[in-house]
């Protein structure tokens, strides 16, 4: 009885001491956000930050501590993403998403959603319940209800900030150098979170509605894996935001792994591969990133990004370039 107890207190303080710290972090979208906007971004990742975290303080995988927080900002008009989503020129929201488990490389990918209000779960059960990993349009409809997700009517997601950014792009907008209107603003960029847990497993999720006046059908890089997301436990993983196309051709995500994957940390590859993208295609983005070892990585050559994390019971934050907030955070 005497050895059992031993043996038992030895592999409590093995997995102790290899545990790692639950770290998940968040961003709310790249690009030309005005001033009126920016509290309510702020407030947005504050909240969602705080859903990813609760599960991960728990015990909580990864993969779910991202599901939460990007439902958390999918229900907030403040980003473009579920309700809030910025409308095609048919006036229609067609979302996409994407999630990643670094652990087995595993993904779930789902693009042209339009009648559902989350589209990072319909992404979710196709990492775990389909053998492809990238559904669209009627298939990925017909993959939800199978699944038992419920539709709701499609005019239900659209708010009129999206409806005003559109009216303002037929007017006088240039596709893709905002994801809104300036004066209109719907709610800019993608959203996304990437997450570690106790265990050293590492998550990304991704998700939006695109960019305003974009053309029926149209995808992006959101739900690209190695674009919009990239999850690898060996190296870190990475969500992206901002001009979809440009990231996409510079499969950005995969670009700030493989710079990792190469010896550079998690901050310096963020901003060596935004940087990169933006001079060799000459439009913005916005990334987040952590390593393997929980090192945090912001960078963002838009105008903003809003962005959150939480890390040793404080709430770290910010929206402008330079910009570090902070606020106490005891989990309840």
């Amino acid at each position: 009885m005497h050895s059992i107890t031993l043996w038992t207190s030895l592999l409590f303080l093995i997995n102790g001491y290899f545990a790692m710290e639950p770290i998940i972090l968040i961003h709310g979208g790249a690009g030309d956000i005005p001033q009126n906007r920016v509290k309510g971004k702020l407030d947005g990742v504050k909240v969602a930050v705080i859903a990813g975290h609760k599960i991960l303080a728990q015990g909580g995988s990864a993969l779910d501590a991202v599901e939460a927080a990007v439902l958390s900002m999918e229900d907030d008009e403040n980003f473009n993403a579920g309700y809030g989503s910025v409308l095609n020129l048919r006036g229609e929201v067609a979302m996409e998403a994407s999630i990643m488990r670094g652990e087995d490389l595993n993904a779930g990918a789902v693009t042209l959603v339009k009648d559902f209000p989350h589209p990072i779960s319909i992404a979710y059960k196709v990492l775990t319940d389909s053998p492809h990993s990238f559904i669209g349009g009627e298939g990925a409809k017909l993959f939800a209800l199978d699944k038992g997700f419920t539709t709701v009517p499609p005019e239900s997601l659209i708010s009129e900030n999206a409806k005003n950014a559109l009216e303002e792009f037929l007017q006088h907008g240039e596709l893709g150098r905002t994801e809104i209107g300036m004066k209109n603003e719907g709610g800019v960029g993608t959203v996304g979170a990437v997450a570690i847990d106790k265990y050293g497993h590492i998550a990304v999720a991704t998700s939006t509605g695109g960019m305003s006046g974009k053309a029926v059908g149209r995808i992006g890089d959101t739900p690209l894996i190695g674009s919009g997301t990239y999850a690898d436990d060996n190296i870190g993983g990475v969500s992206t935001t901002g001009h979809g196309e440009s990231i996409l051709k510079y499969c950005l995500a995969h670009s700030i792994i493989k710079l990792m994957e190469n010896g550079t940390d998690a901050n310096t590859a963020t901003k060596e591969a935004v940087t990169g993208m933006t001079n060799r295609l000459k439009n913005t983005a916005g990334a987040i990133t952590l390593s393997k070892n929980g090192d945090v990585g912001i960078y963002f050559s838009s105008k903003r990004m809003s962005w959150a994390y939480i890390k040793s019971n404080k709430i770290f934050y910010g929206i402008e370039h330079n910009q570090i907030l902070e606020d106490e955070y005891r989990p309840s």
